[in-house]
């Protein structure tokens, strides 16, 4: 993984629009975080395949059996990965790494939780989602000698790929996948998710790996300094808490937004 440090908003402009459409991206509220999945987090210093597993299934068992109970909107979801989608969307922690299609969103992001107190630096990903999928891909092809899916191919599959070919065998390989049926507000962050096949291997471990050393993955760090221009870049790009949740949860989160930038 590369790092970049970003002391000025031309120069974050300036590296977000060199980037290709094939990138995607997630901001964190302080540099110094990890690209970790929050079950990884809410397992801690437990974290395995075996504690992580039962975790996830016990979660997953509770979750649905009483989804129907909750529901009002009729959703009926059709993959292990579409459970996991709204599970998280919930709160519930699943090994799902949110991530978006959109830098402007990611940075939204970084700012939504900072700590105006303390001041960190705050982080911007950067991942060549194509250039990831096709090593993922190569990654299954030399183990399984029956797999001849391209990136192409897998288009509107992505889930039962992911549940035949990586978690059913614990496969240490990252998916980029987004639900096939959007909810409102995955669809407004323009969302999708990054997972790894293995319940027991961290993420950023995996990006870490030699396997994945030829694909673009940028860290950008950017200065605390600039919290306030990006704020204002982003409230000129019409980006905000209200656009990106689109409800009454994301009207607060603007306000308390506005509230923290302009108090610092």
């Amino acid at each position: 993984m590369d790092k970049i440090v970003i002391s000025n908003i031309e120069e974050l402009i300036k590296n977000i629009n060199e980037l290709p459409n094939s990138c995607i991206f997630r901001g964190h509220a302080n540099s110094n975080y990890e690209l970790q999945s929050p079950l990884e987090r809410a397992c801690g210093n437990k974290f395995s395949r075996k504690f992580a597993s039962q975790c996830e299934e016990y979660s997953f068992d509770q979750f649905s059996a009483r989804f129907h109970l909750y529901d009002k909107e009729n959703i009926q979801p059709k993959s292990r990965l579409e459970w996991l989608s709204i599970m998280q969307h919930y709160g519930v922690p699943t090994r799902l790494l949110d991530f978006t299609t959109s830098p402007y969103a990611a940075l939204y992001f970084g700012l939504e939780t900072y700590d105006i107190i303390n001041r960190p630096n705050i982080s911007l990903y950067s991942i060549d989602y194509s250039q990831l999928m096709d090593v993922s891909l190569s990654l299954i092809s030399d183990a399984d000698n029956n797999f001849n899916e391209t990136r192409k191919s897998i288009i509107g599959k992505q889930d039962d790929i992911f549940k035949e070919t990586l978690d059913r065998f614990n496969r240490d390989i990252l998916w980029v996948t987004e639900p096939q049926r959007l909810n409102a507000r995955i669809d407004r962050q323009a969302g999708c998710f990054l997972v790894s096949g293995d319940k027991g291997a961290r993420i950023e471990e995996l990006i870490n790996s030699p396997k994945y050393s030829s694909v673009d993955i940028v860290k950008y760090e950017i200065e605390e300094k600039l919290i306030e221009g990006i704020f204002t870049l982003l409230r000129k790009m019409n980006i905000s808490g209200k656009s990106i949740y689109g409800d009454l949860t994301g009207l607060a989160k603007s306000i308390s937004l506005e509230f923290k930038v302009y108090s610092a």
